[in-house]
């Protein structure tokens, strides 16, 4: 019996450390949400505790600096306001993408006697830009040179004031016509801010007189374009007004760095193959392609066919990590090859291959250096 007190005394005084000890581990940890609570997420110079910022994983490395958000999506008219003049142009951005992702633009310029609605159902670059995984911006504007033409269109018929070079009518575009050069650098900024642009994927592709106008701006702003795909209109520079069959090279001649792929067909009546001795059009197409392989020193050449009519020649090792390409396509008219368009008055259209899944898978591999 003599045991029992101090039993008692010793759980007393077990119970009684175990009391103390509880309460300073308890002060220990109220004590630090305030510290914490510190700091506001809306507090960007607030840094976390040592200890986590030691520790932290990778995964929660800044994100990108490059950051965007699209309100564009679907086919729909975007204003742009130009020297005074308010045009629309047609804007095709898949429904899919990812609305804070920037995505390339590919400017698909109409022919001559046309509009940039009317140029979506020839190039048909939605569907391809649609079936890409990662989608791209098609833009449609149409030139402000009005044609004078038996067949009016709904959007009206109009001609590319391309400097250098007389419209397909063979006149001169008024001293009054905009500038379409600085146009289309409106265009281009406009949808960069709009439609989430990757300046460093920036596209021109056309048909004729688009492709001139295409070939025209890439030589005047090599600095926005990455590459260009001129559809039956590749130019290098305007003709000499000398002599049509021979290249005036100032206008080009710092035009280095621009990837360029081009199609076009051997029986083409309206920009010959071969070339011709009017100004509007004037030194062949192979001239041409030379022109663009010399601008980017490229050292290496190779031709292969690729179908029964289809020849497909690259220039290679260039500067910039540039590449010229160019298909030939026997027997081809005026045409866009693969075109579901009835294109029957200006020649055969062959459909062997696409000119805008080829272009698309070209561009691709071609951003901007």
């Amino acid at each position: 019996m003599s045991r029992r007190p101090l039993l008692i005394g010793g759980l007393a005084l077990a119970i009684i450390i175990a009391l103390l000890t509880a309460t300073s581990f308890l002060q220990r940890t109220t004590a630090r949400p305030p510290a914490l609570a510190s700091r506001s997420d809306s507090s960007p110079s607030a840094a976390p505790p040592p200890s986590q910022t030691d520790d932290a994983p990778t995964s929660q490395a800044a994100p990108a600096t490059t950051q965007c958000s699209r309100t564009l999506s679907g086919t729909q008219s975007v204003d742009i306001d130009f020297d005074g003049t308010t045009y629309p142009v047609q804007v095709h951005v898949p429904e899919t993408a990812d609305p804070e992702a920037p995505l390339p633009l590919v400017m698909d310029l109409h022919d001559s006697d046309s509009n940039g609605v009317f140029q979506s159902s020839i190039s048909e670059l939605d569907a391809v830009a649609d079936a890409d995984e990662t989608g791209f911006i098609v833009a449609r504007p149409s030139a402000a040179t009005a044609v004078d033409t038996s067949s009016p269109l709904a959007d009206g018929n109009w001609a590319w004031s391309i400097p250098g070079a007389p419209t397909v009518a063979g006149q001169t575009p008024p001293g009054g016509a905009r500038d379409d050069v600085a146009f289309l650098s409106a265009v281009i900024e406009e949808l960069t801010t709009q439609g989430c642009v990757d300046s460093q994927r920036v596209y021109l592709t056309g048909f004729s007189g688009g492709g001139r106008m295409a070939s025209a701006y890439a030589c005047a702003r090599p600095d926005l374009v990455a590459a260009i795909a001129p559809v039956a209109g590749l130019r290098a520079g305007s003709p000499s007004a000398e002599d049509p069959t021979v290249i005036d090279t100032t206008a080009c001649a710092s035009a280095q760095g621009v990837s360029v792929t081009s199609f076009h067909g051997t029986a083409d009546l309206v920009n010959p193959y071969d070339g011709n001795e009017d100004p509007q059009w004037g030194y062949g197409l192979d001239t041409a392609v030379q022109e663009w392989a010399d601008l980017n020193q490229c050292a290496e050449t190779g031709t292969e066919r690729i179908s029964e009519h289809v020849e497909r020649t690259a220039h290679q090792d260039c500067t910039q990590n540039a590449e010229v390409v160019s298909y030939k396509v026997s027997d081809g008219g005026h045409t866009w090859p693969g075109t579901s368009a009835d294109l029957s008055a200006l020649g055969t259209t062959t459909q062997e291959i696409s000119a805008s899944e080829l272009m698309w898978e070209f561009f691709t591999a071609h951003p901007k250096s």
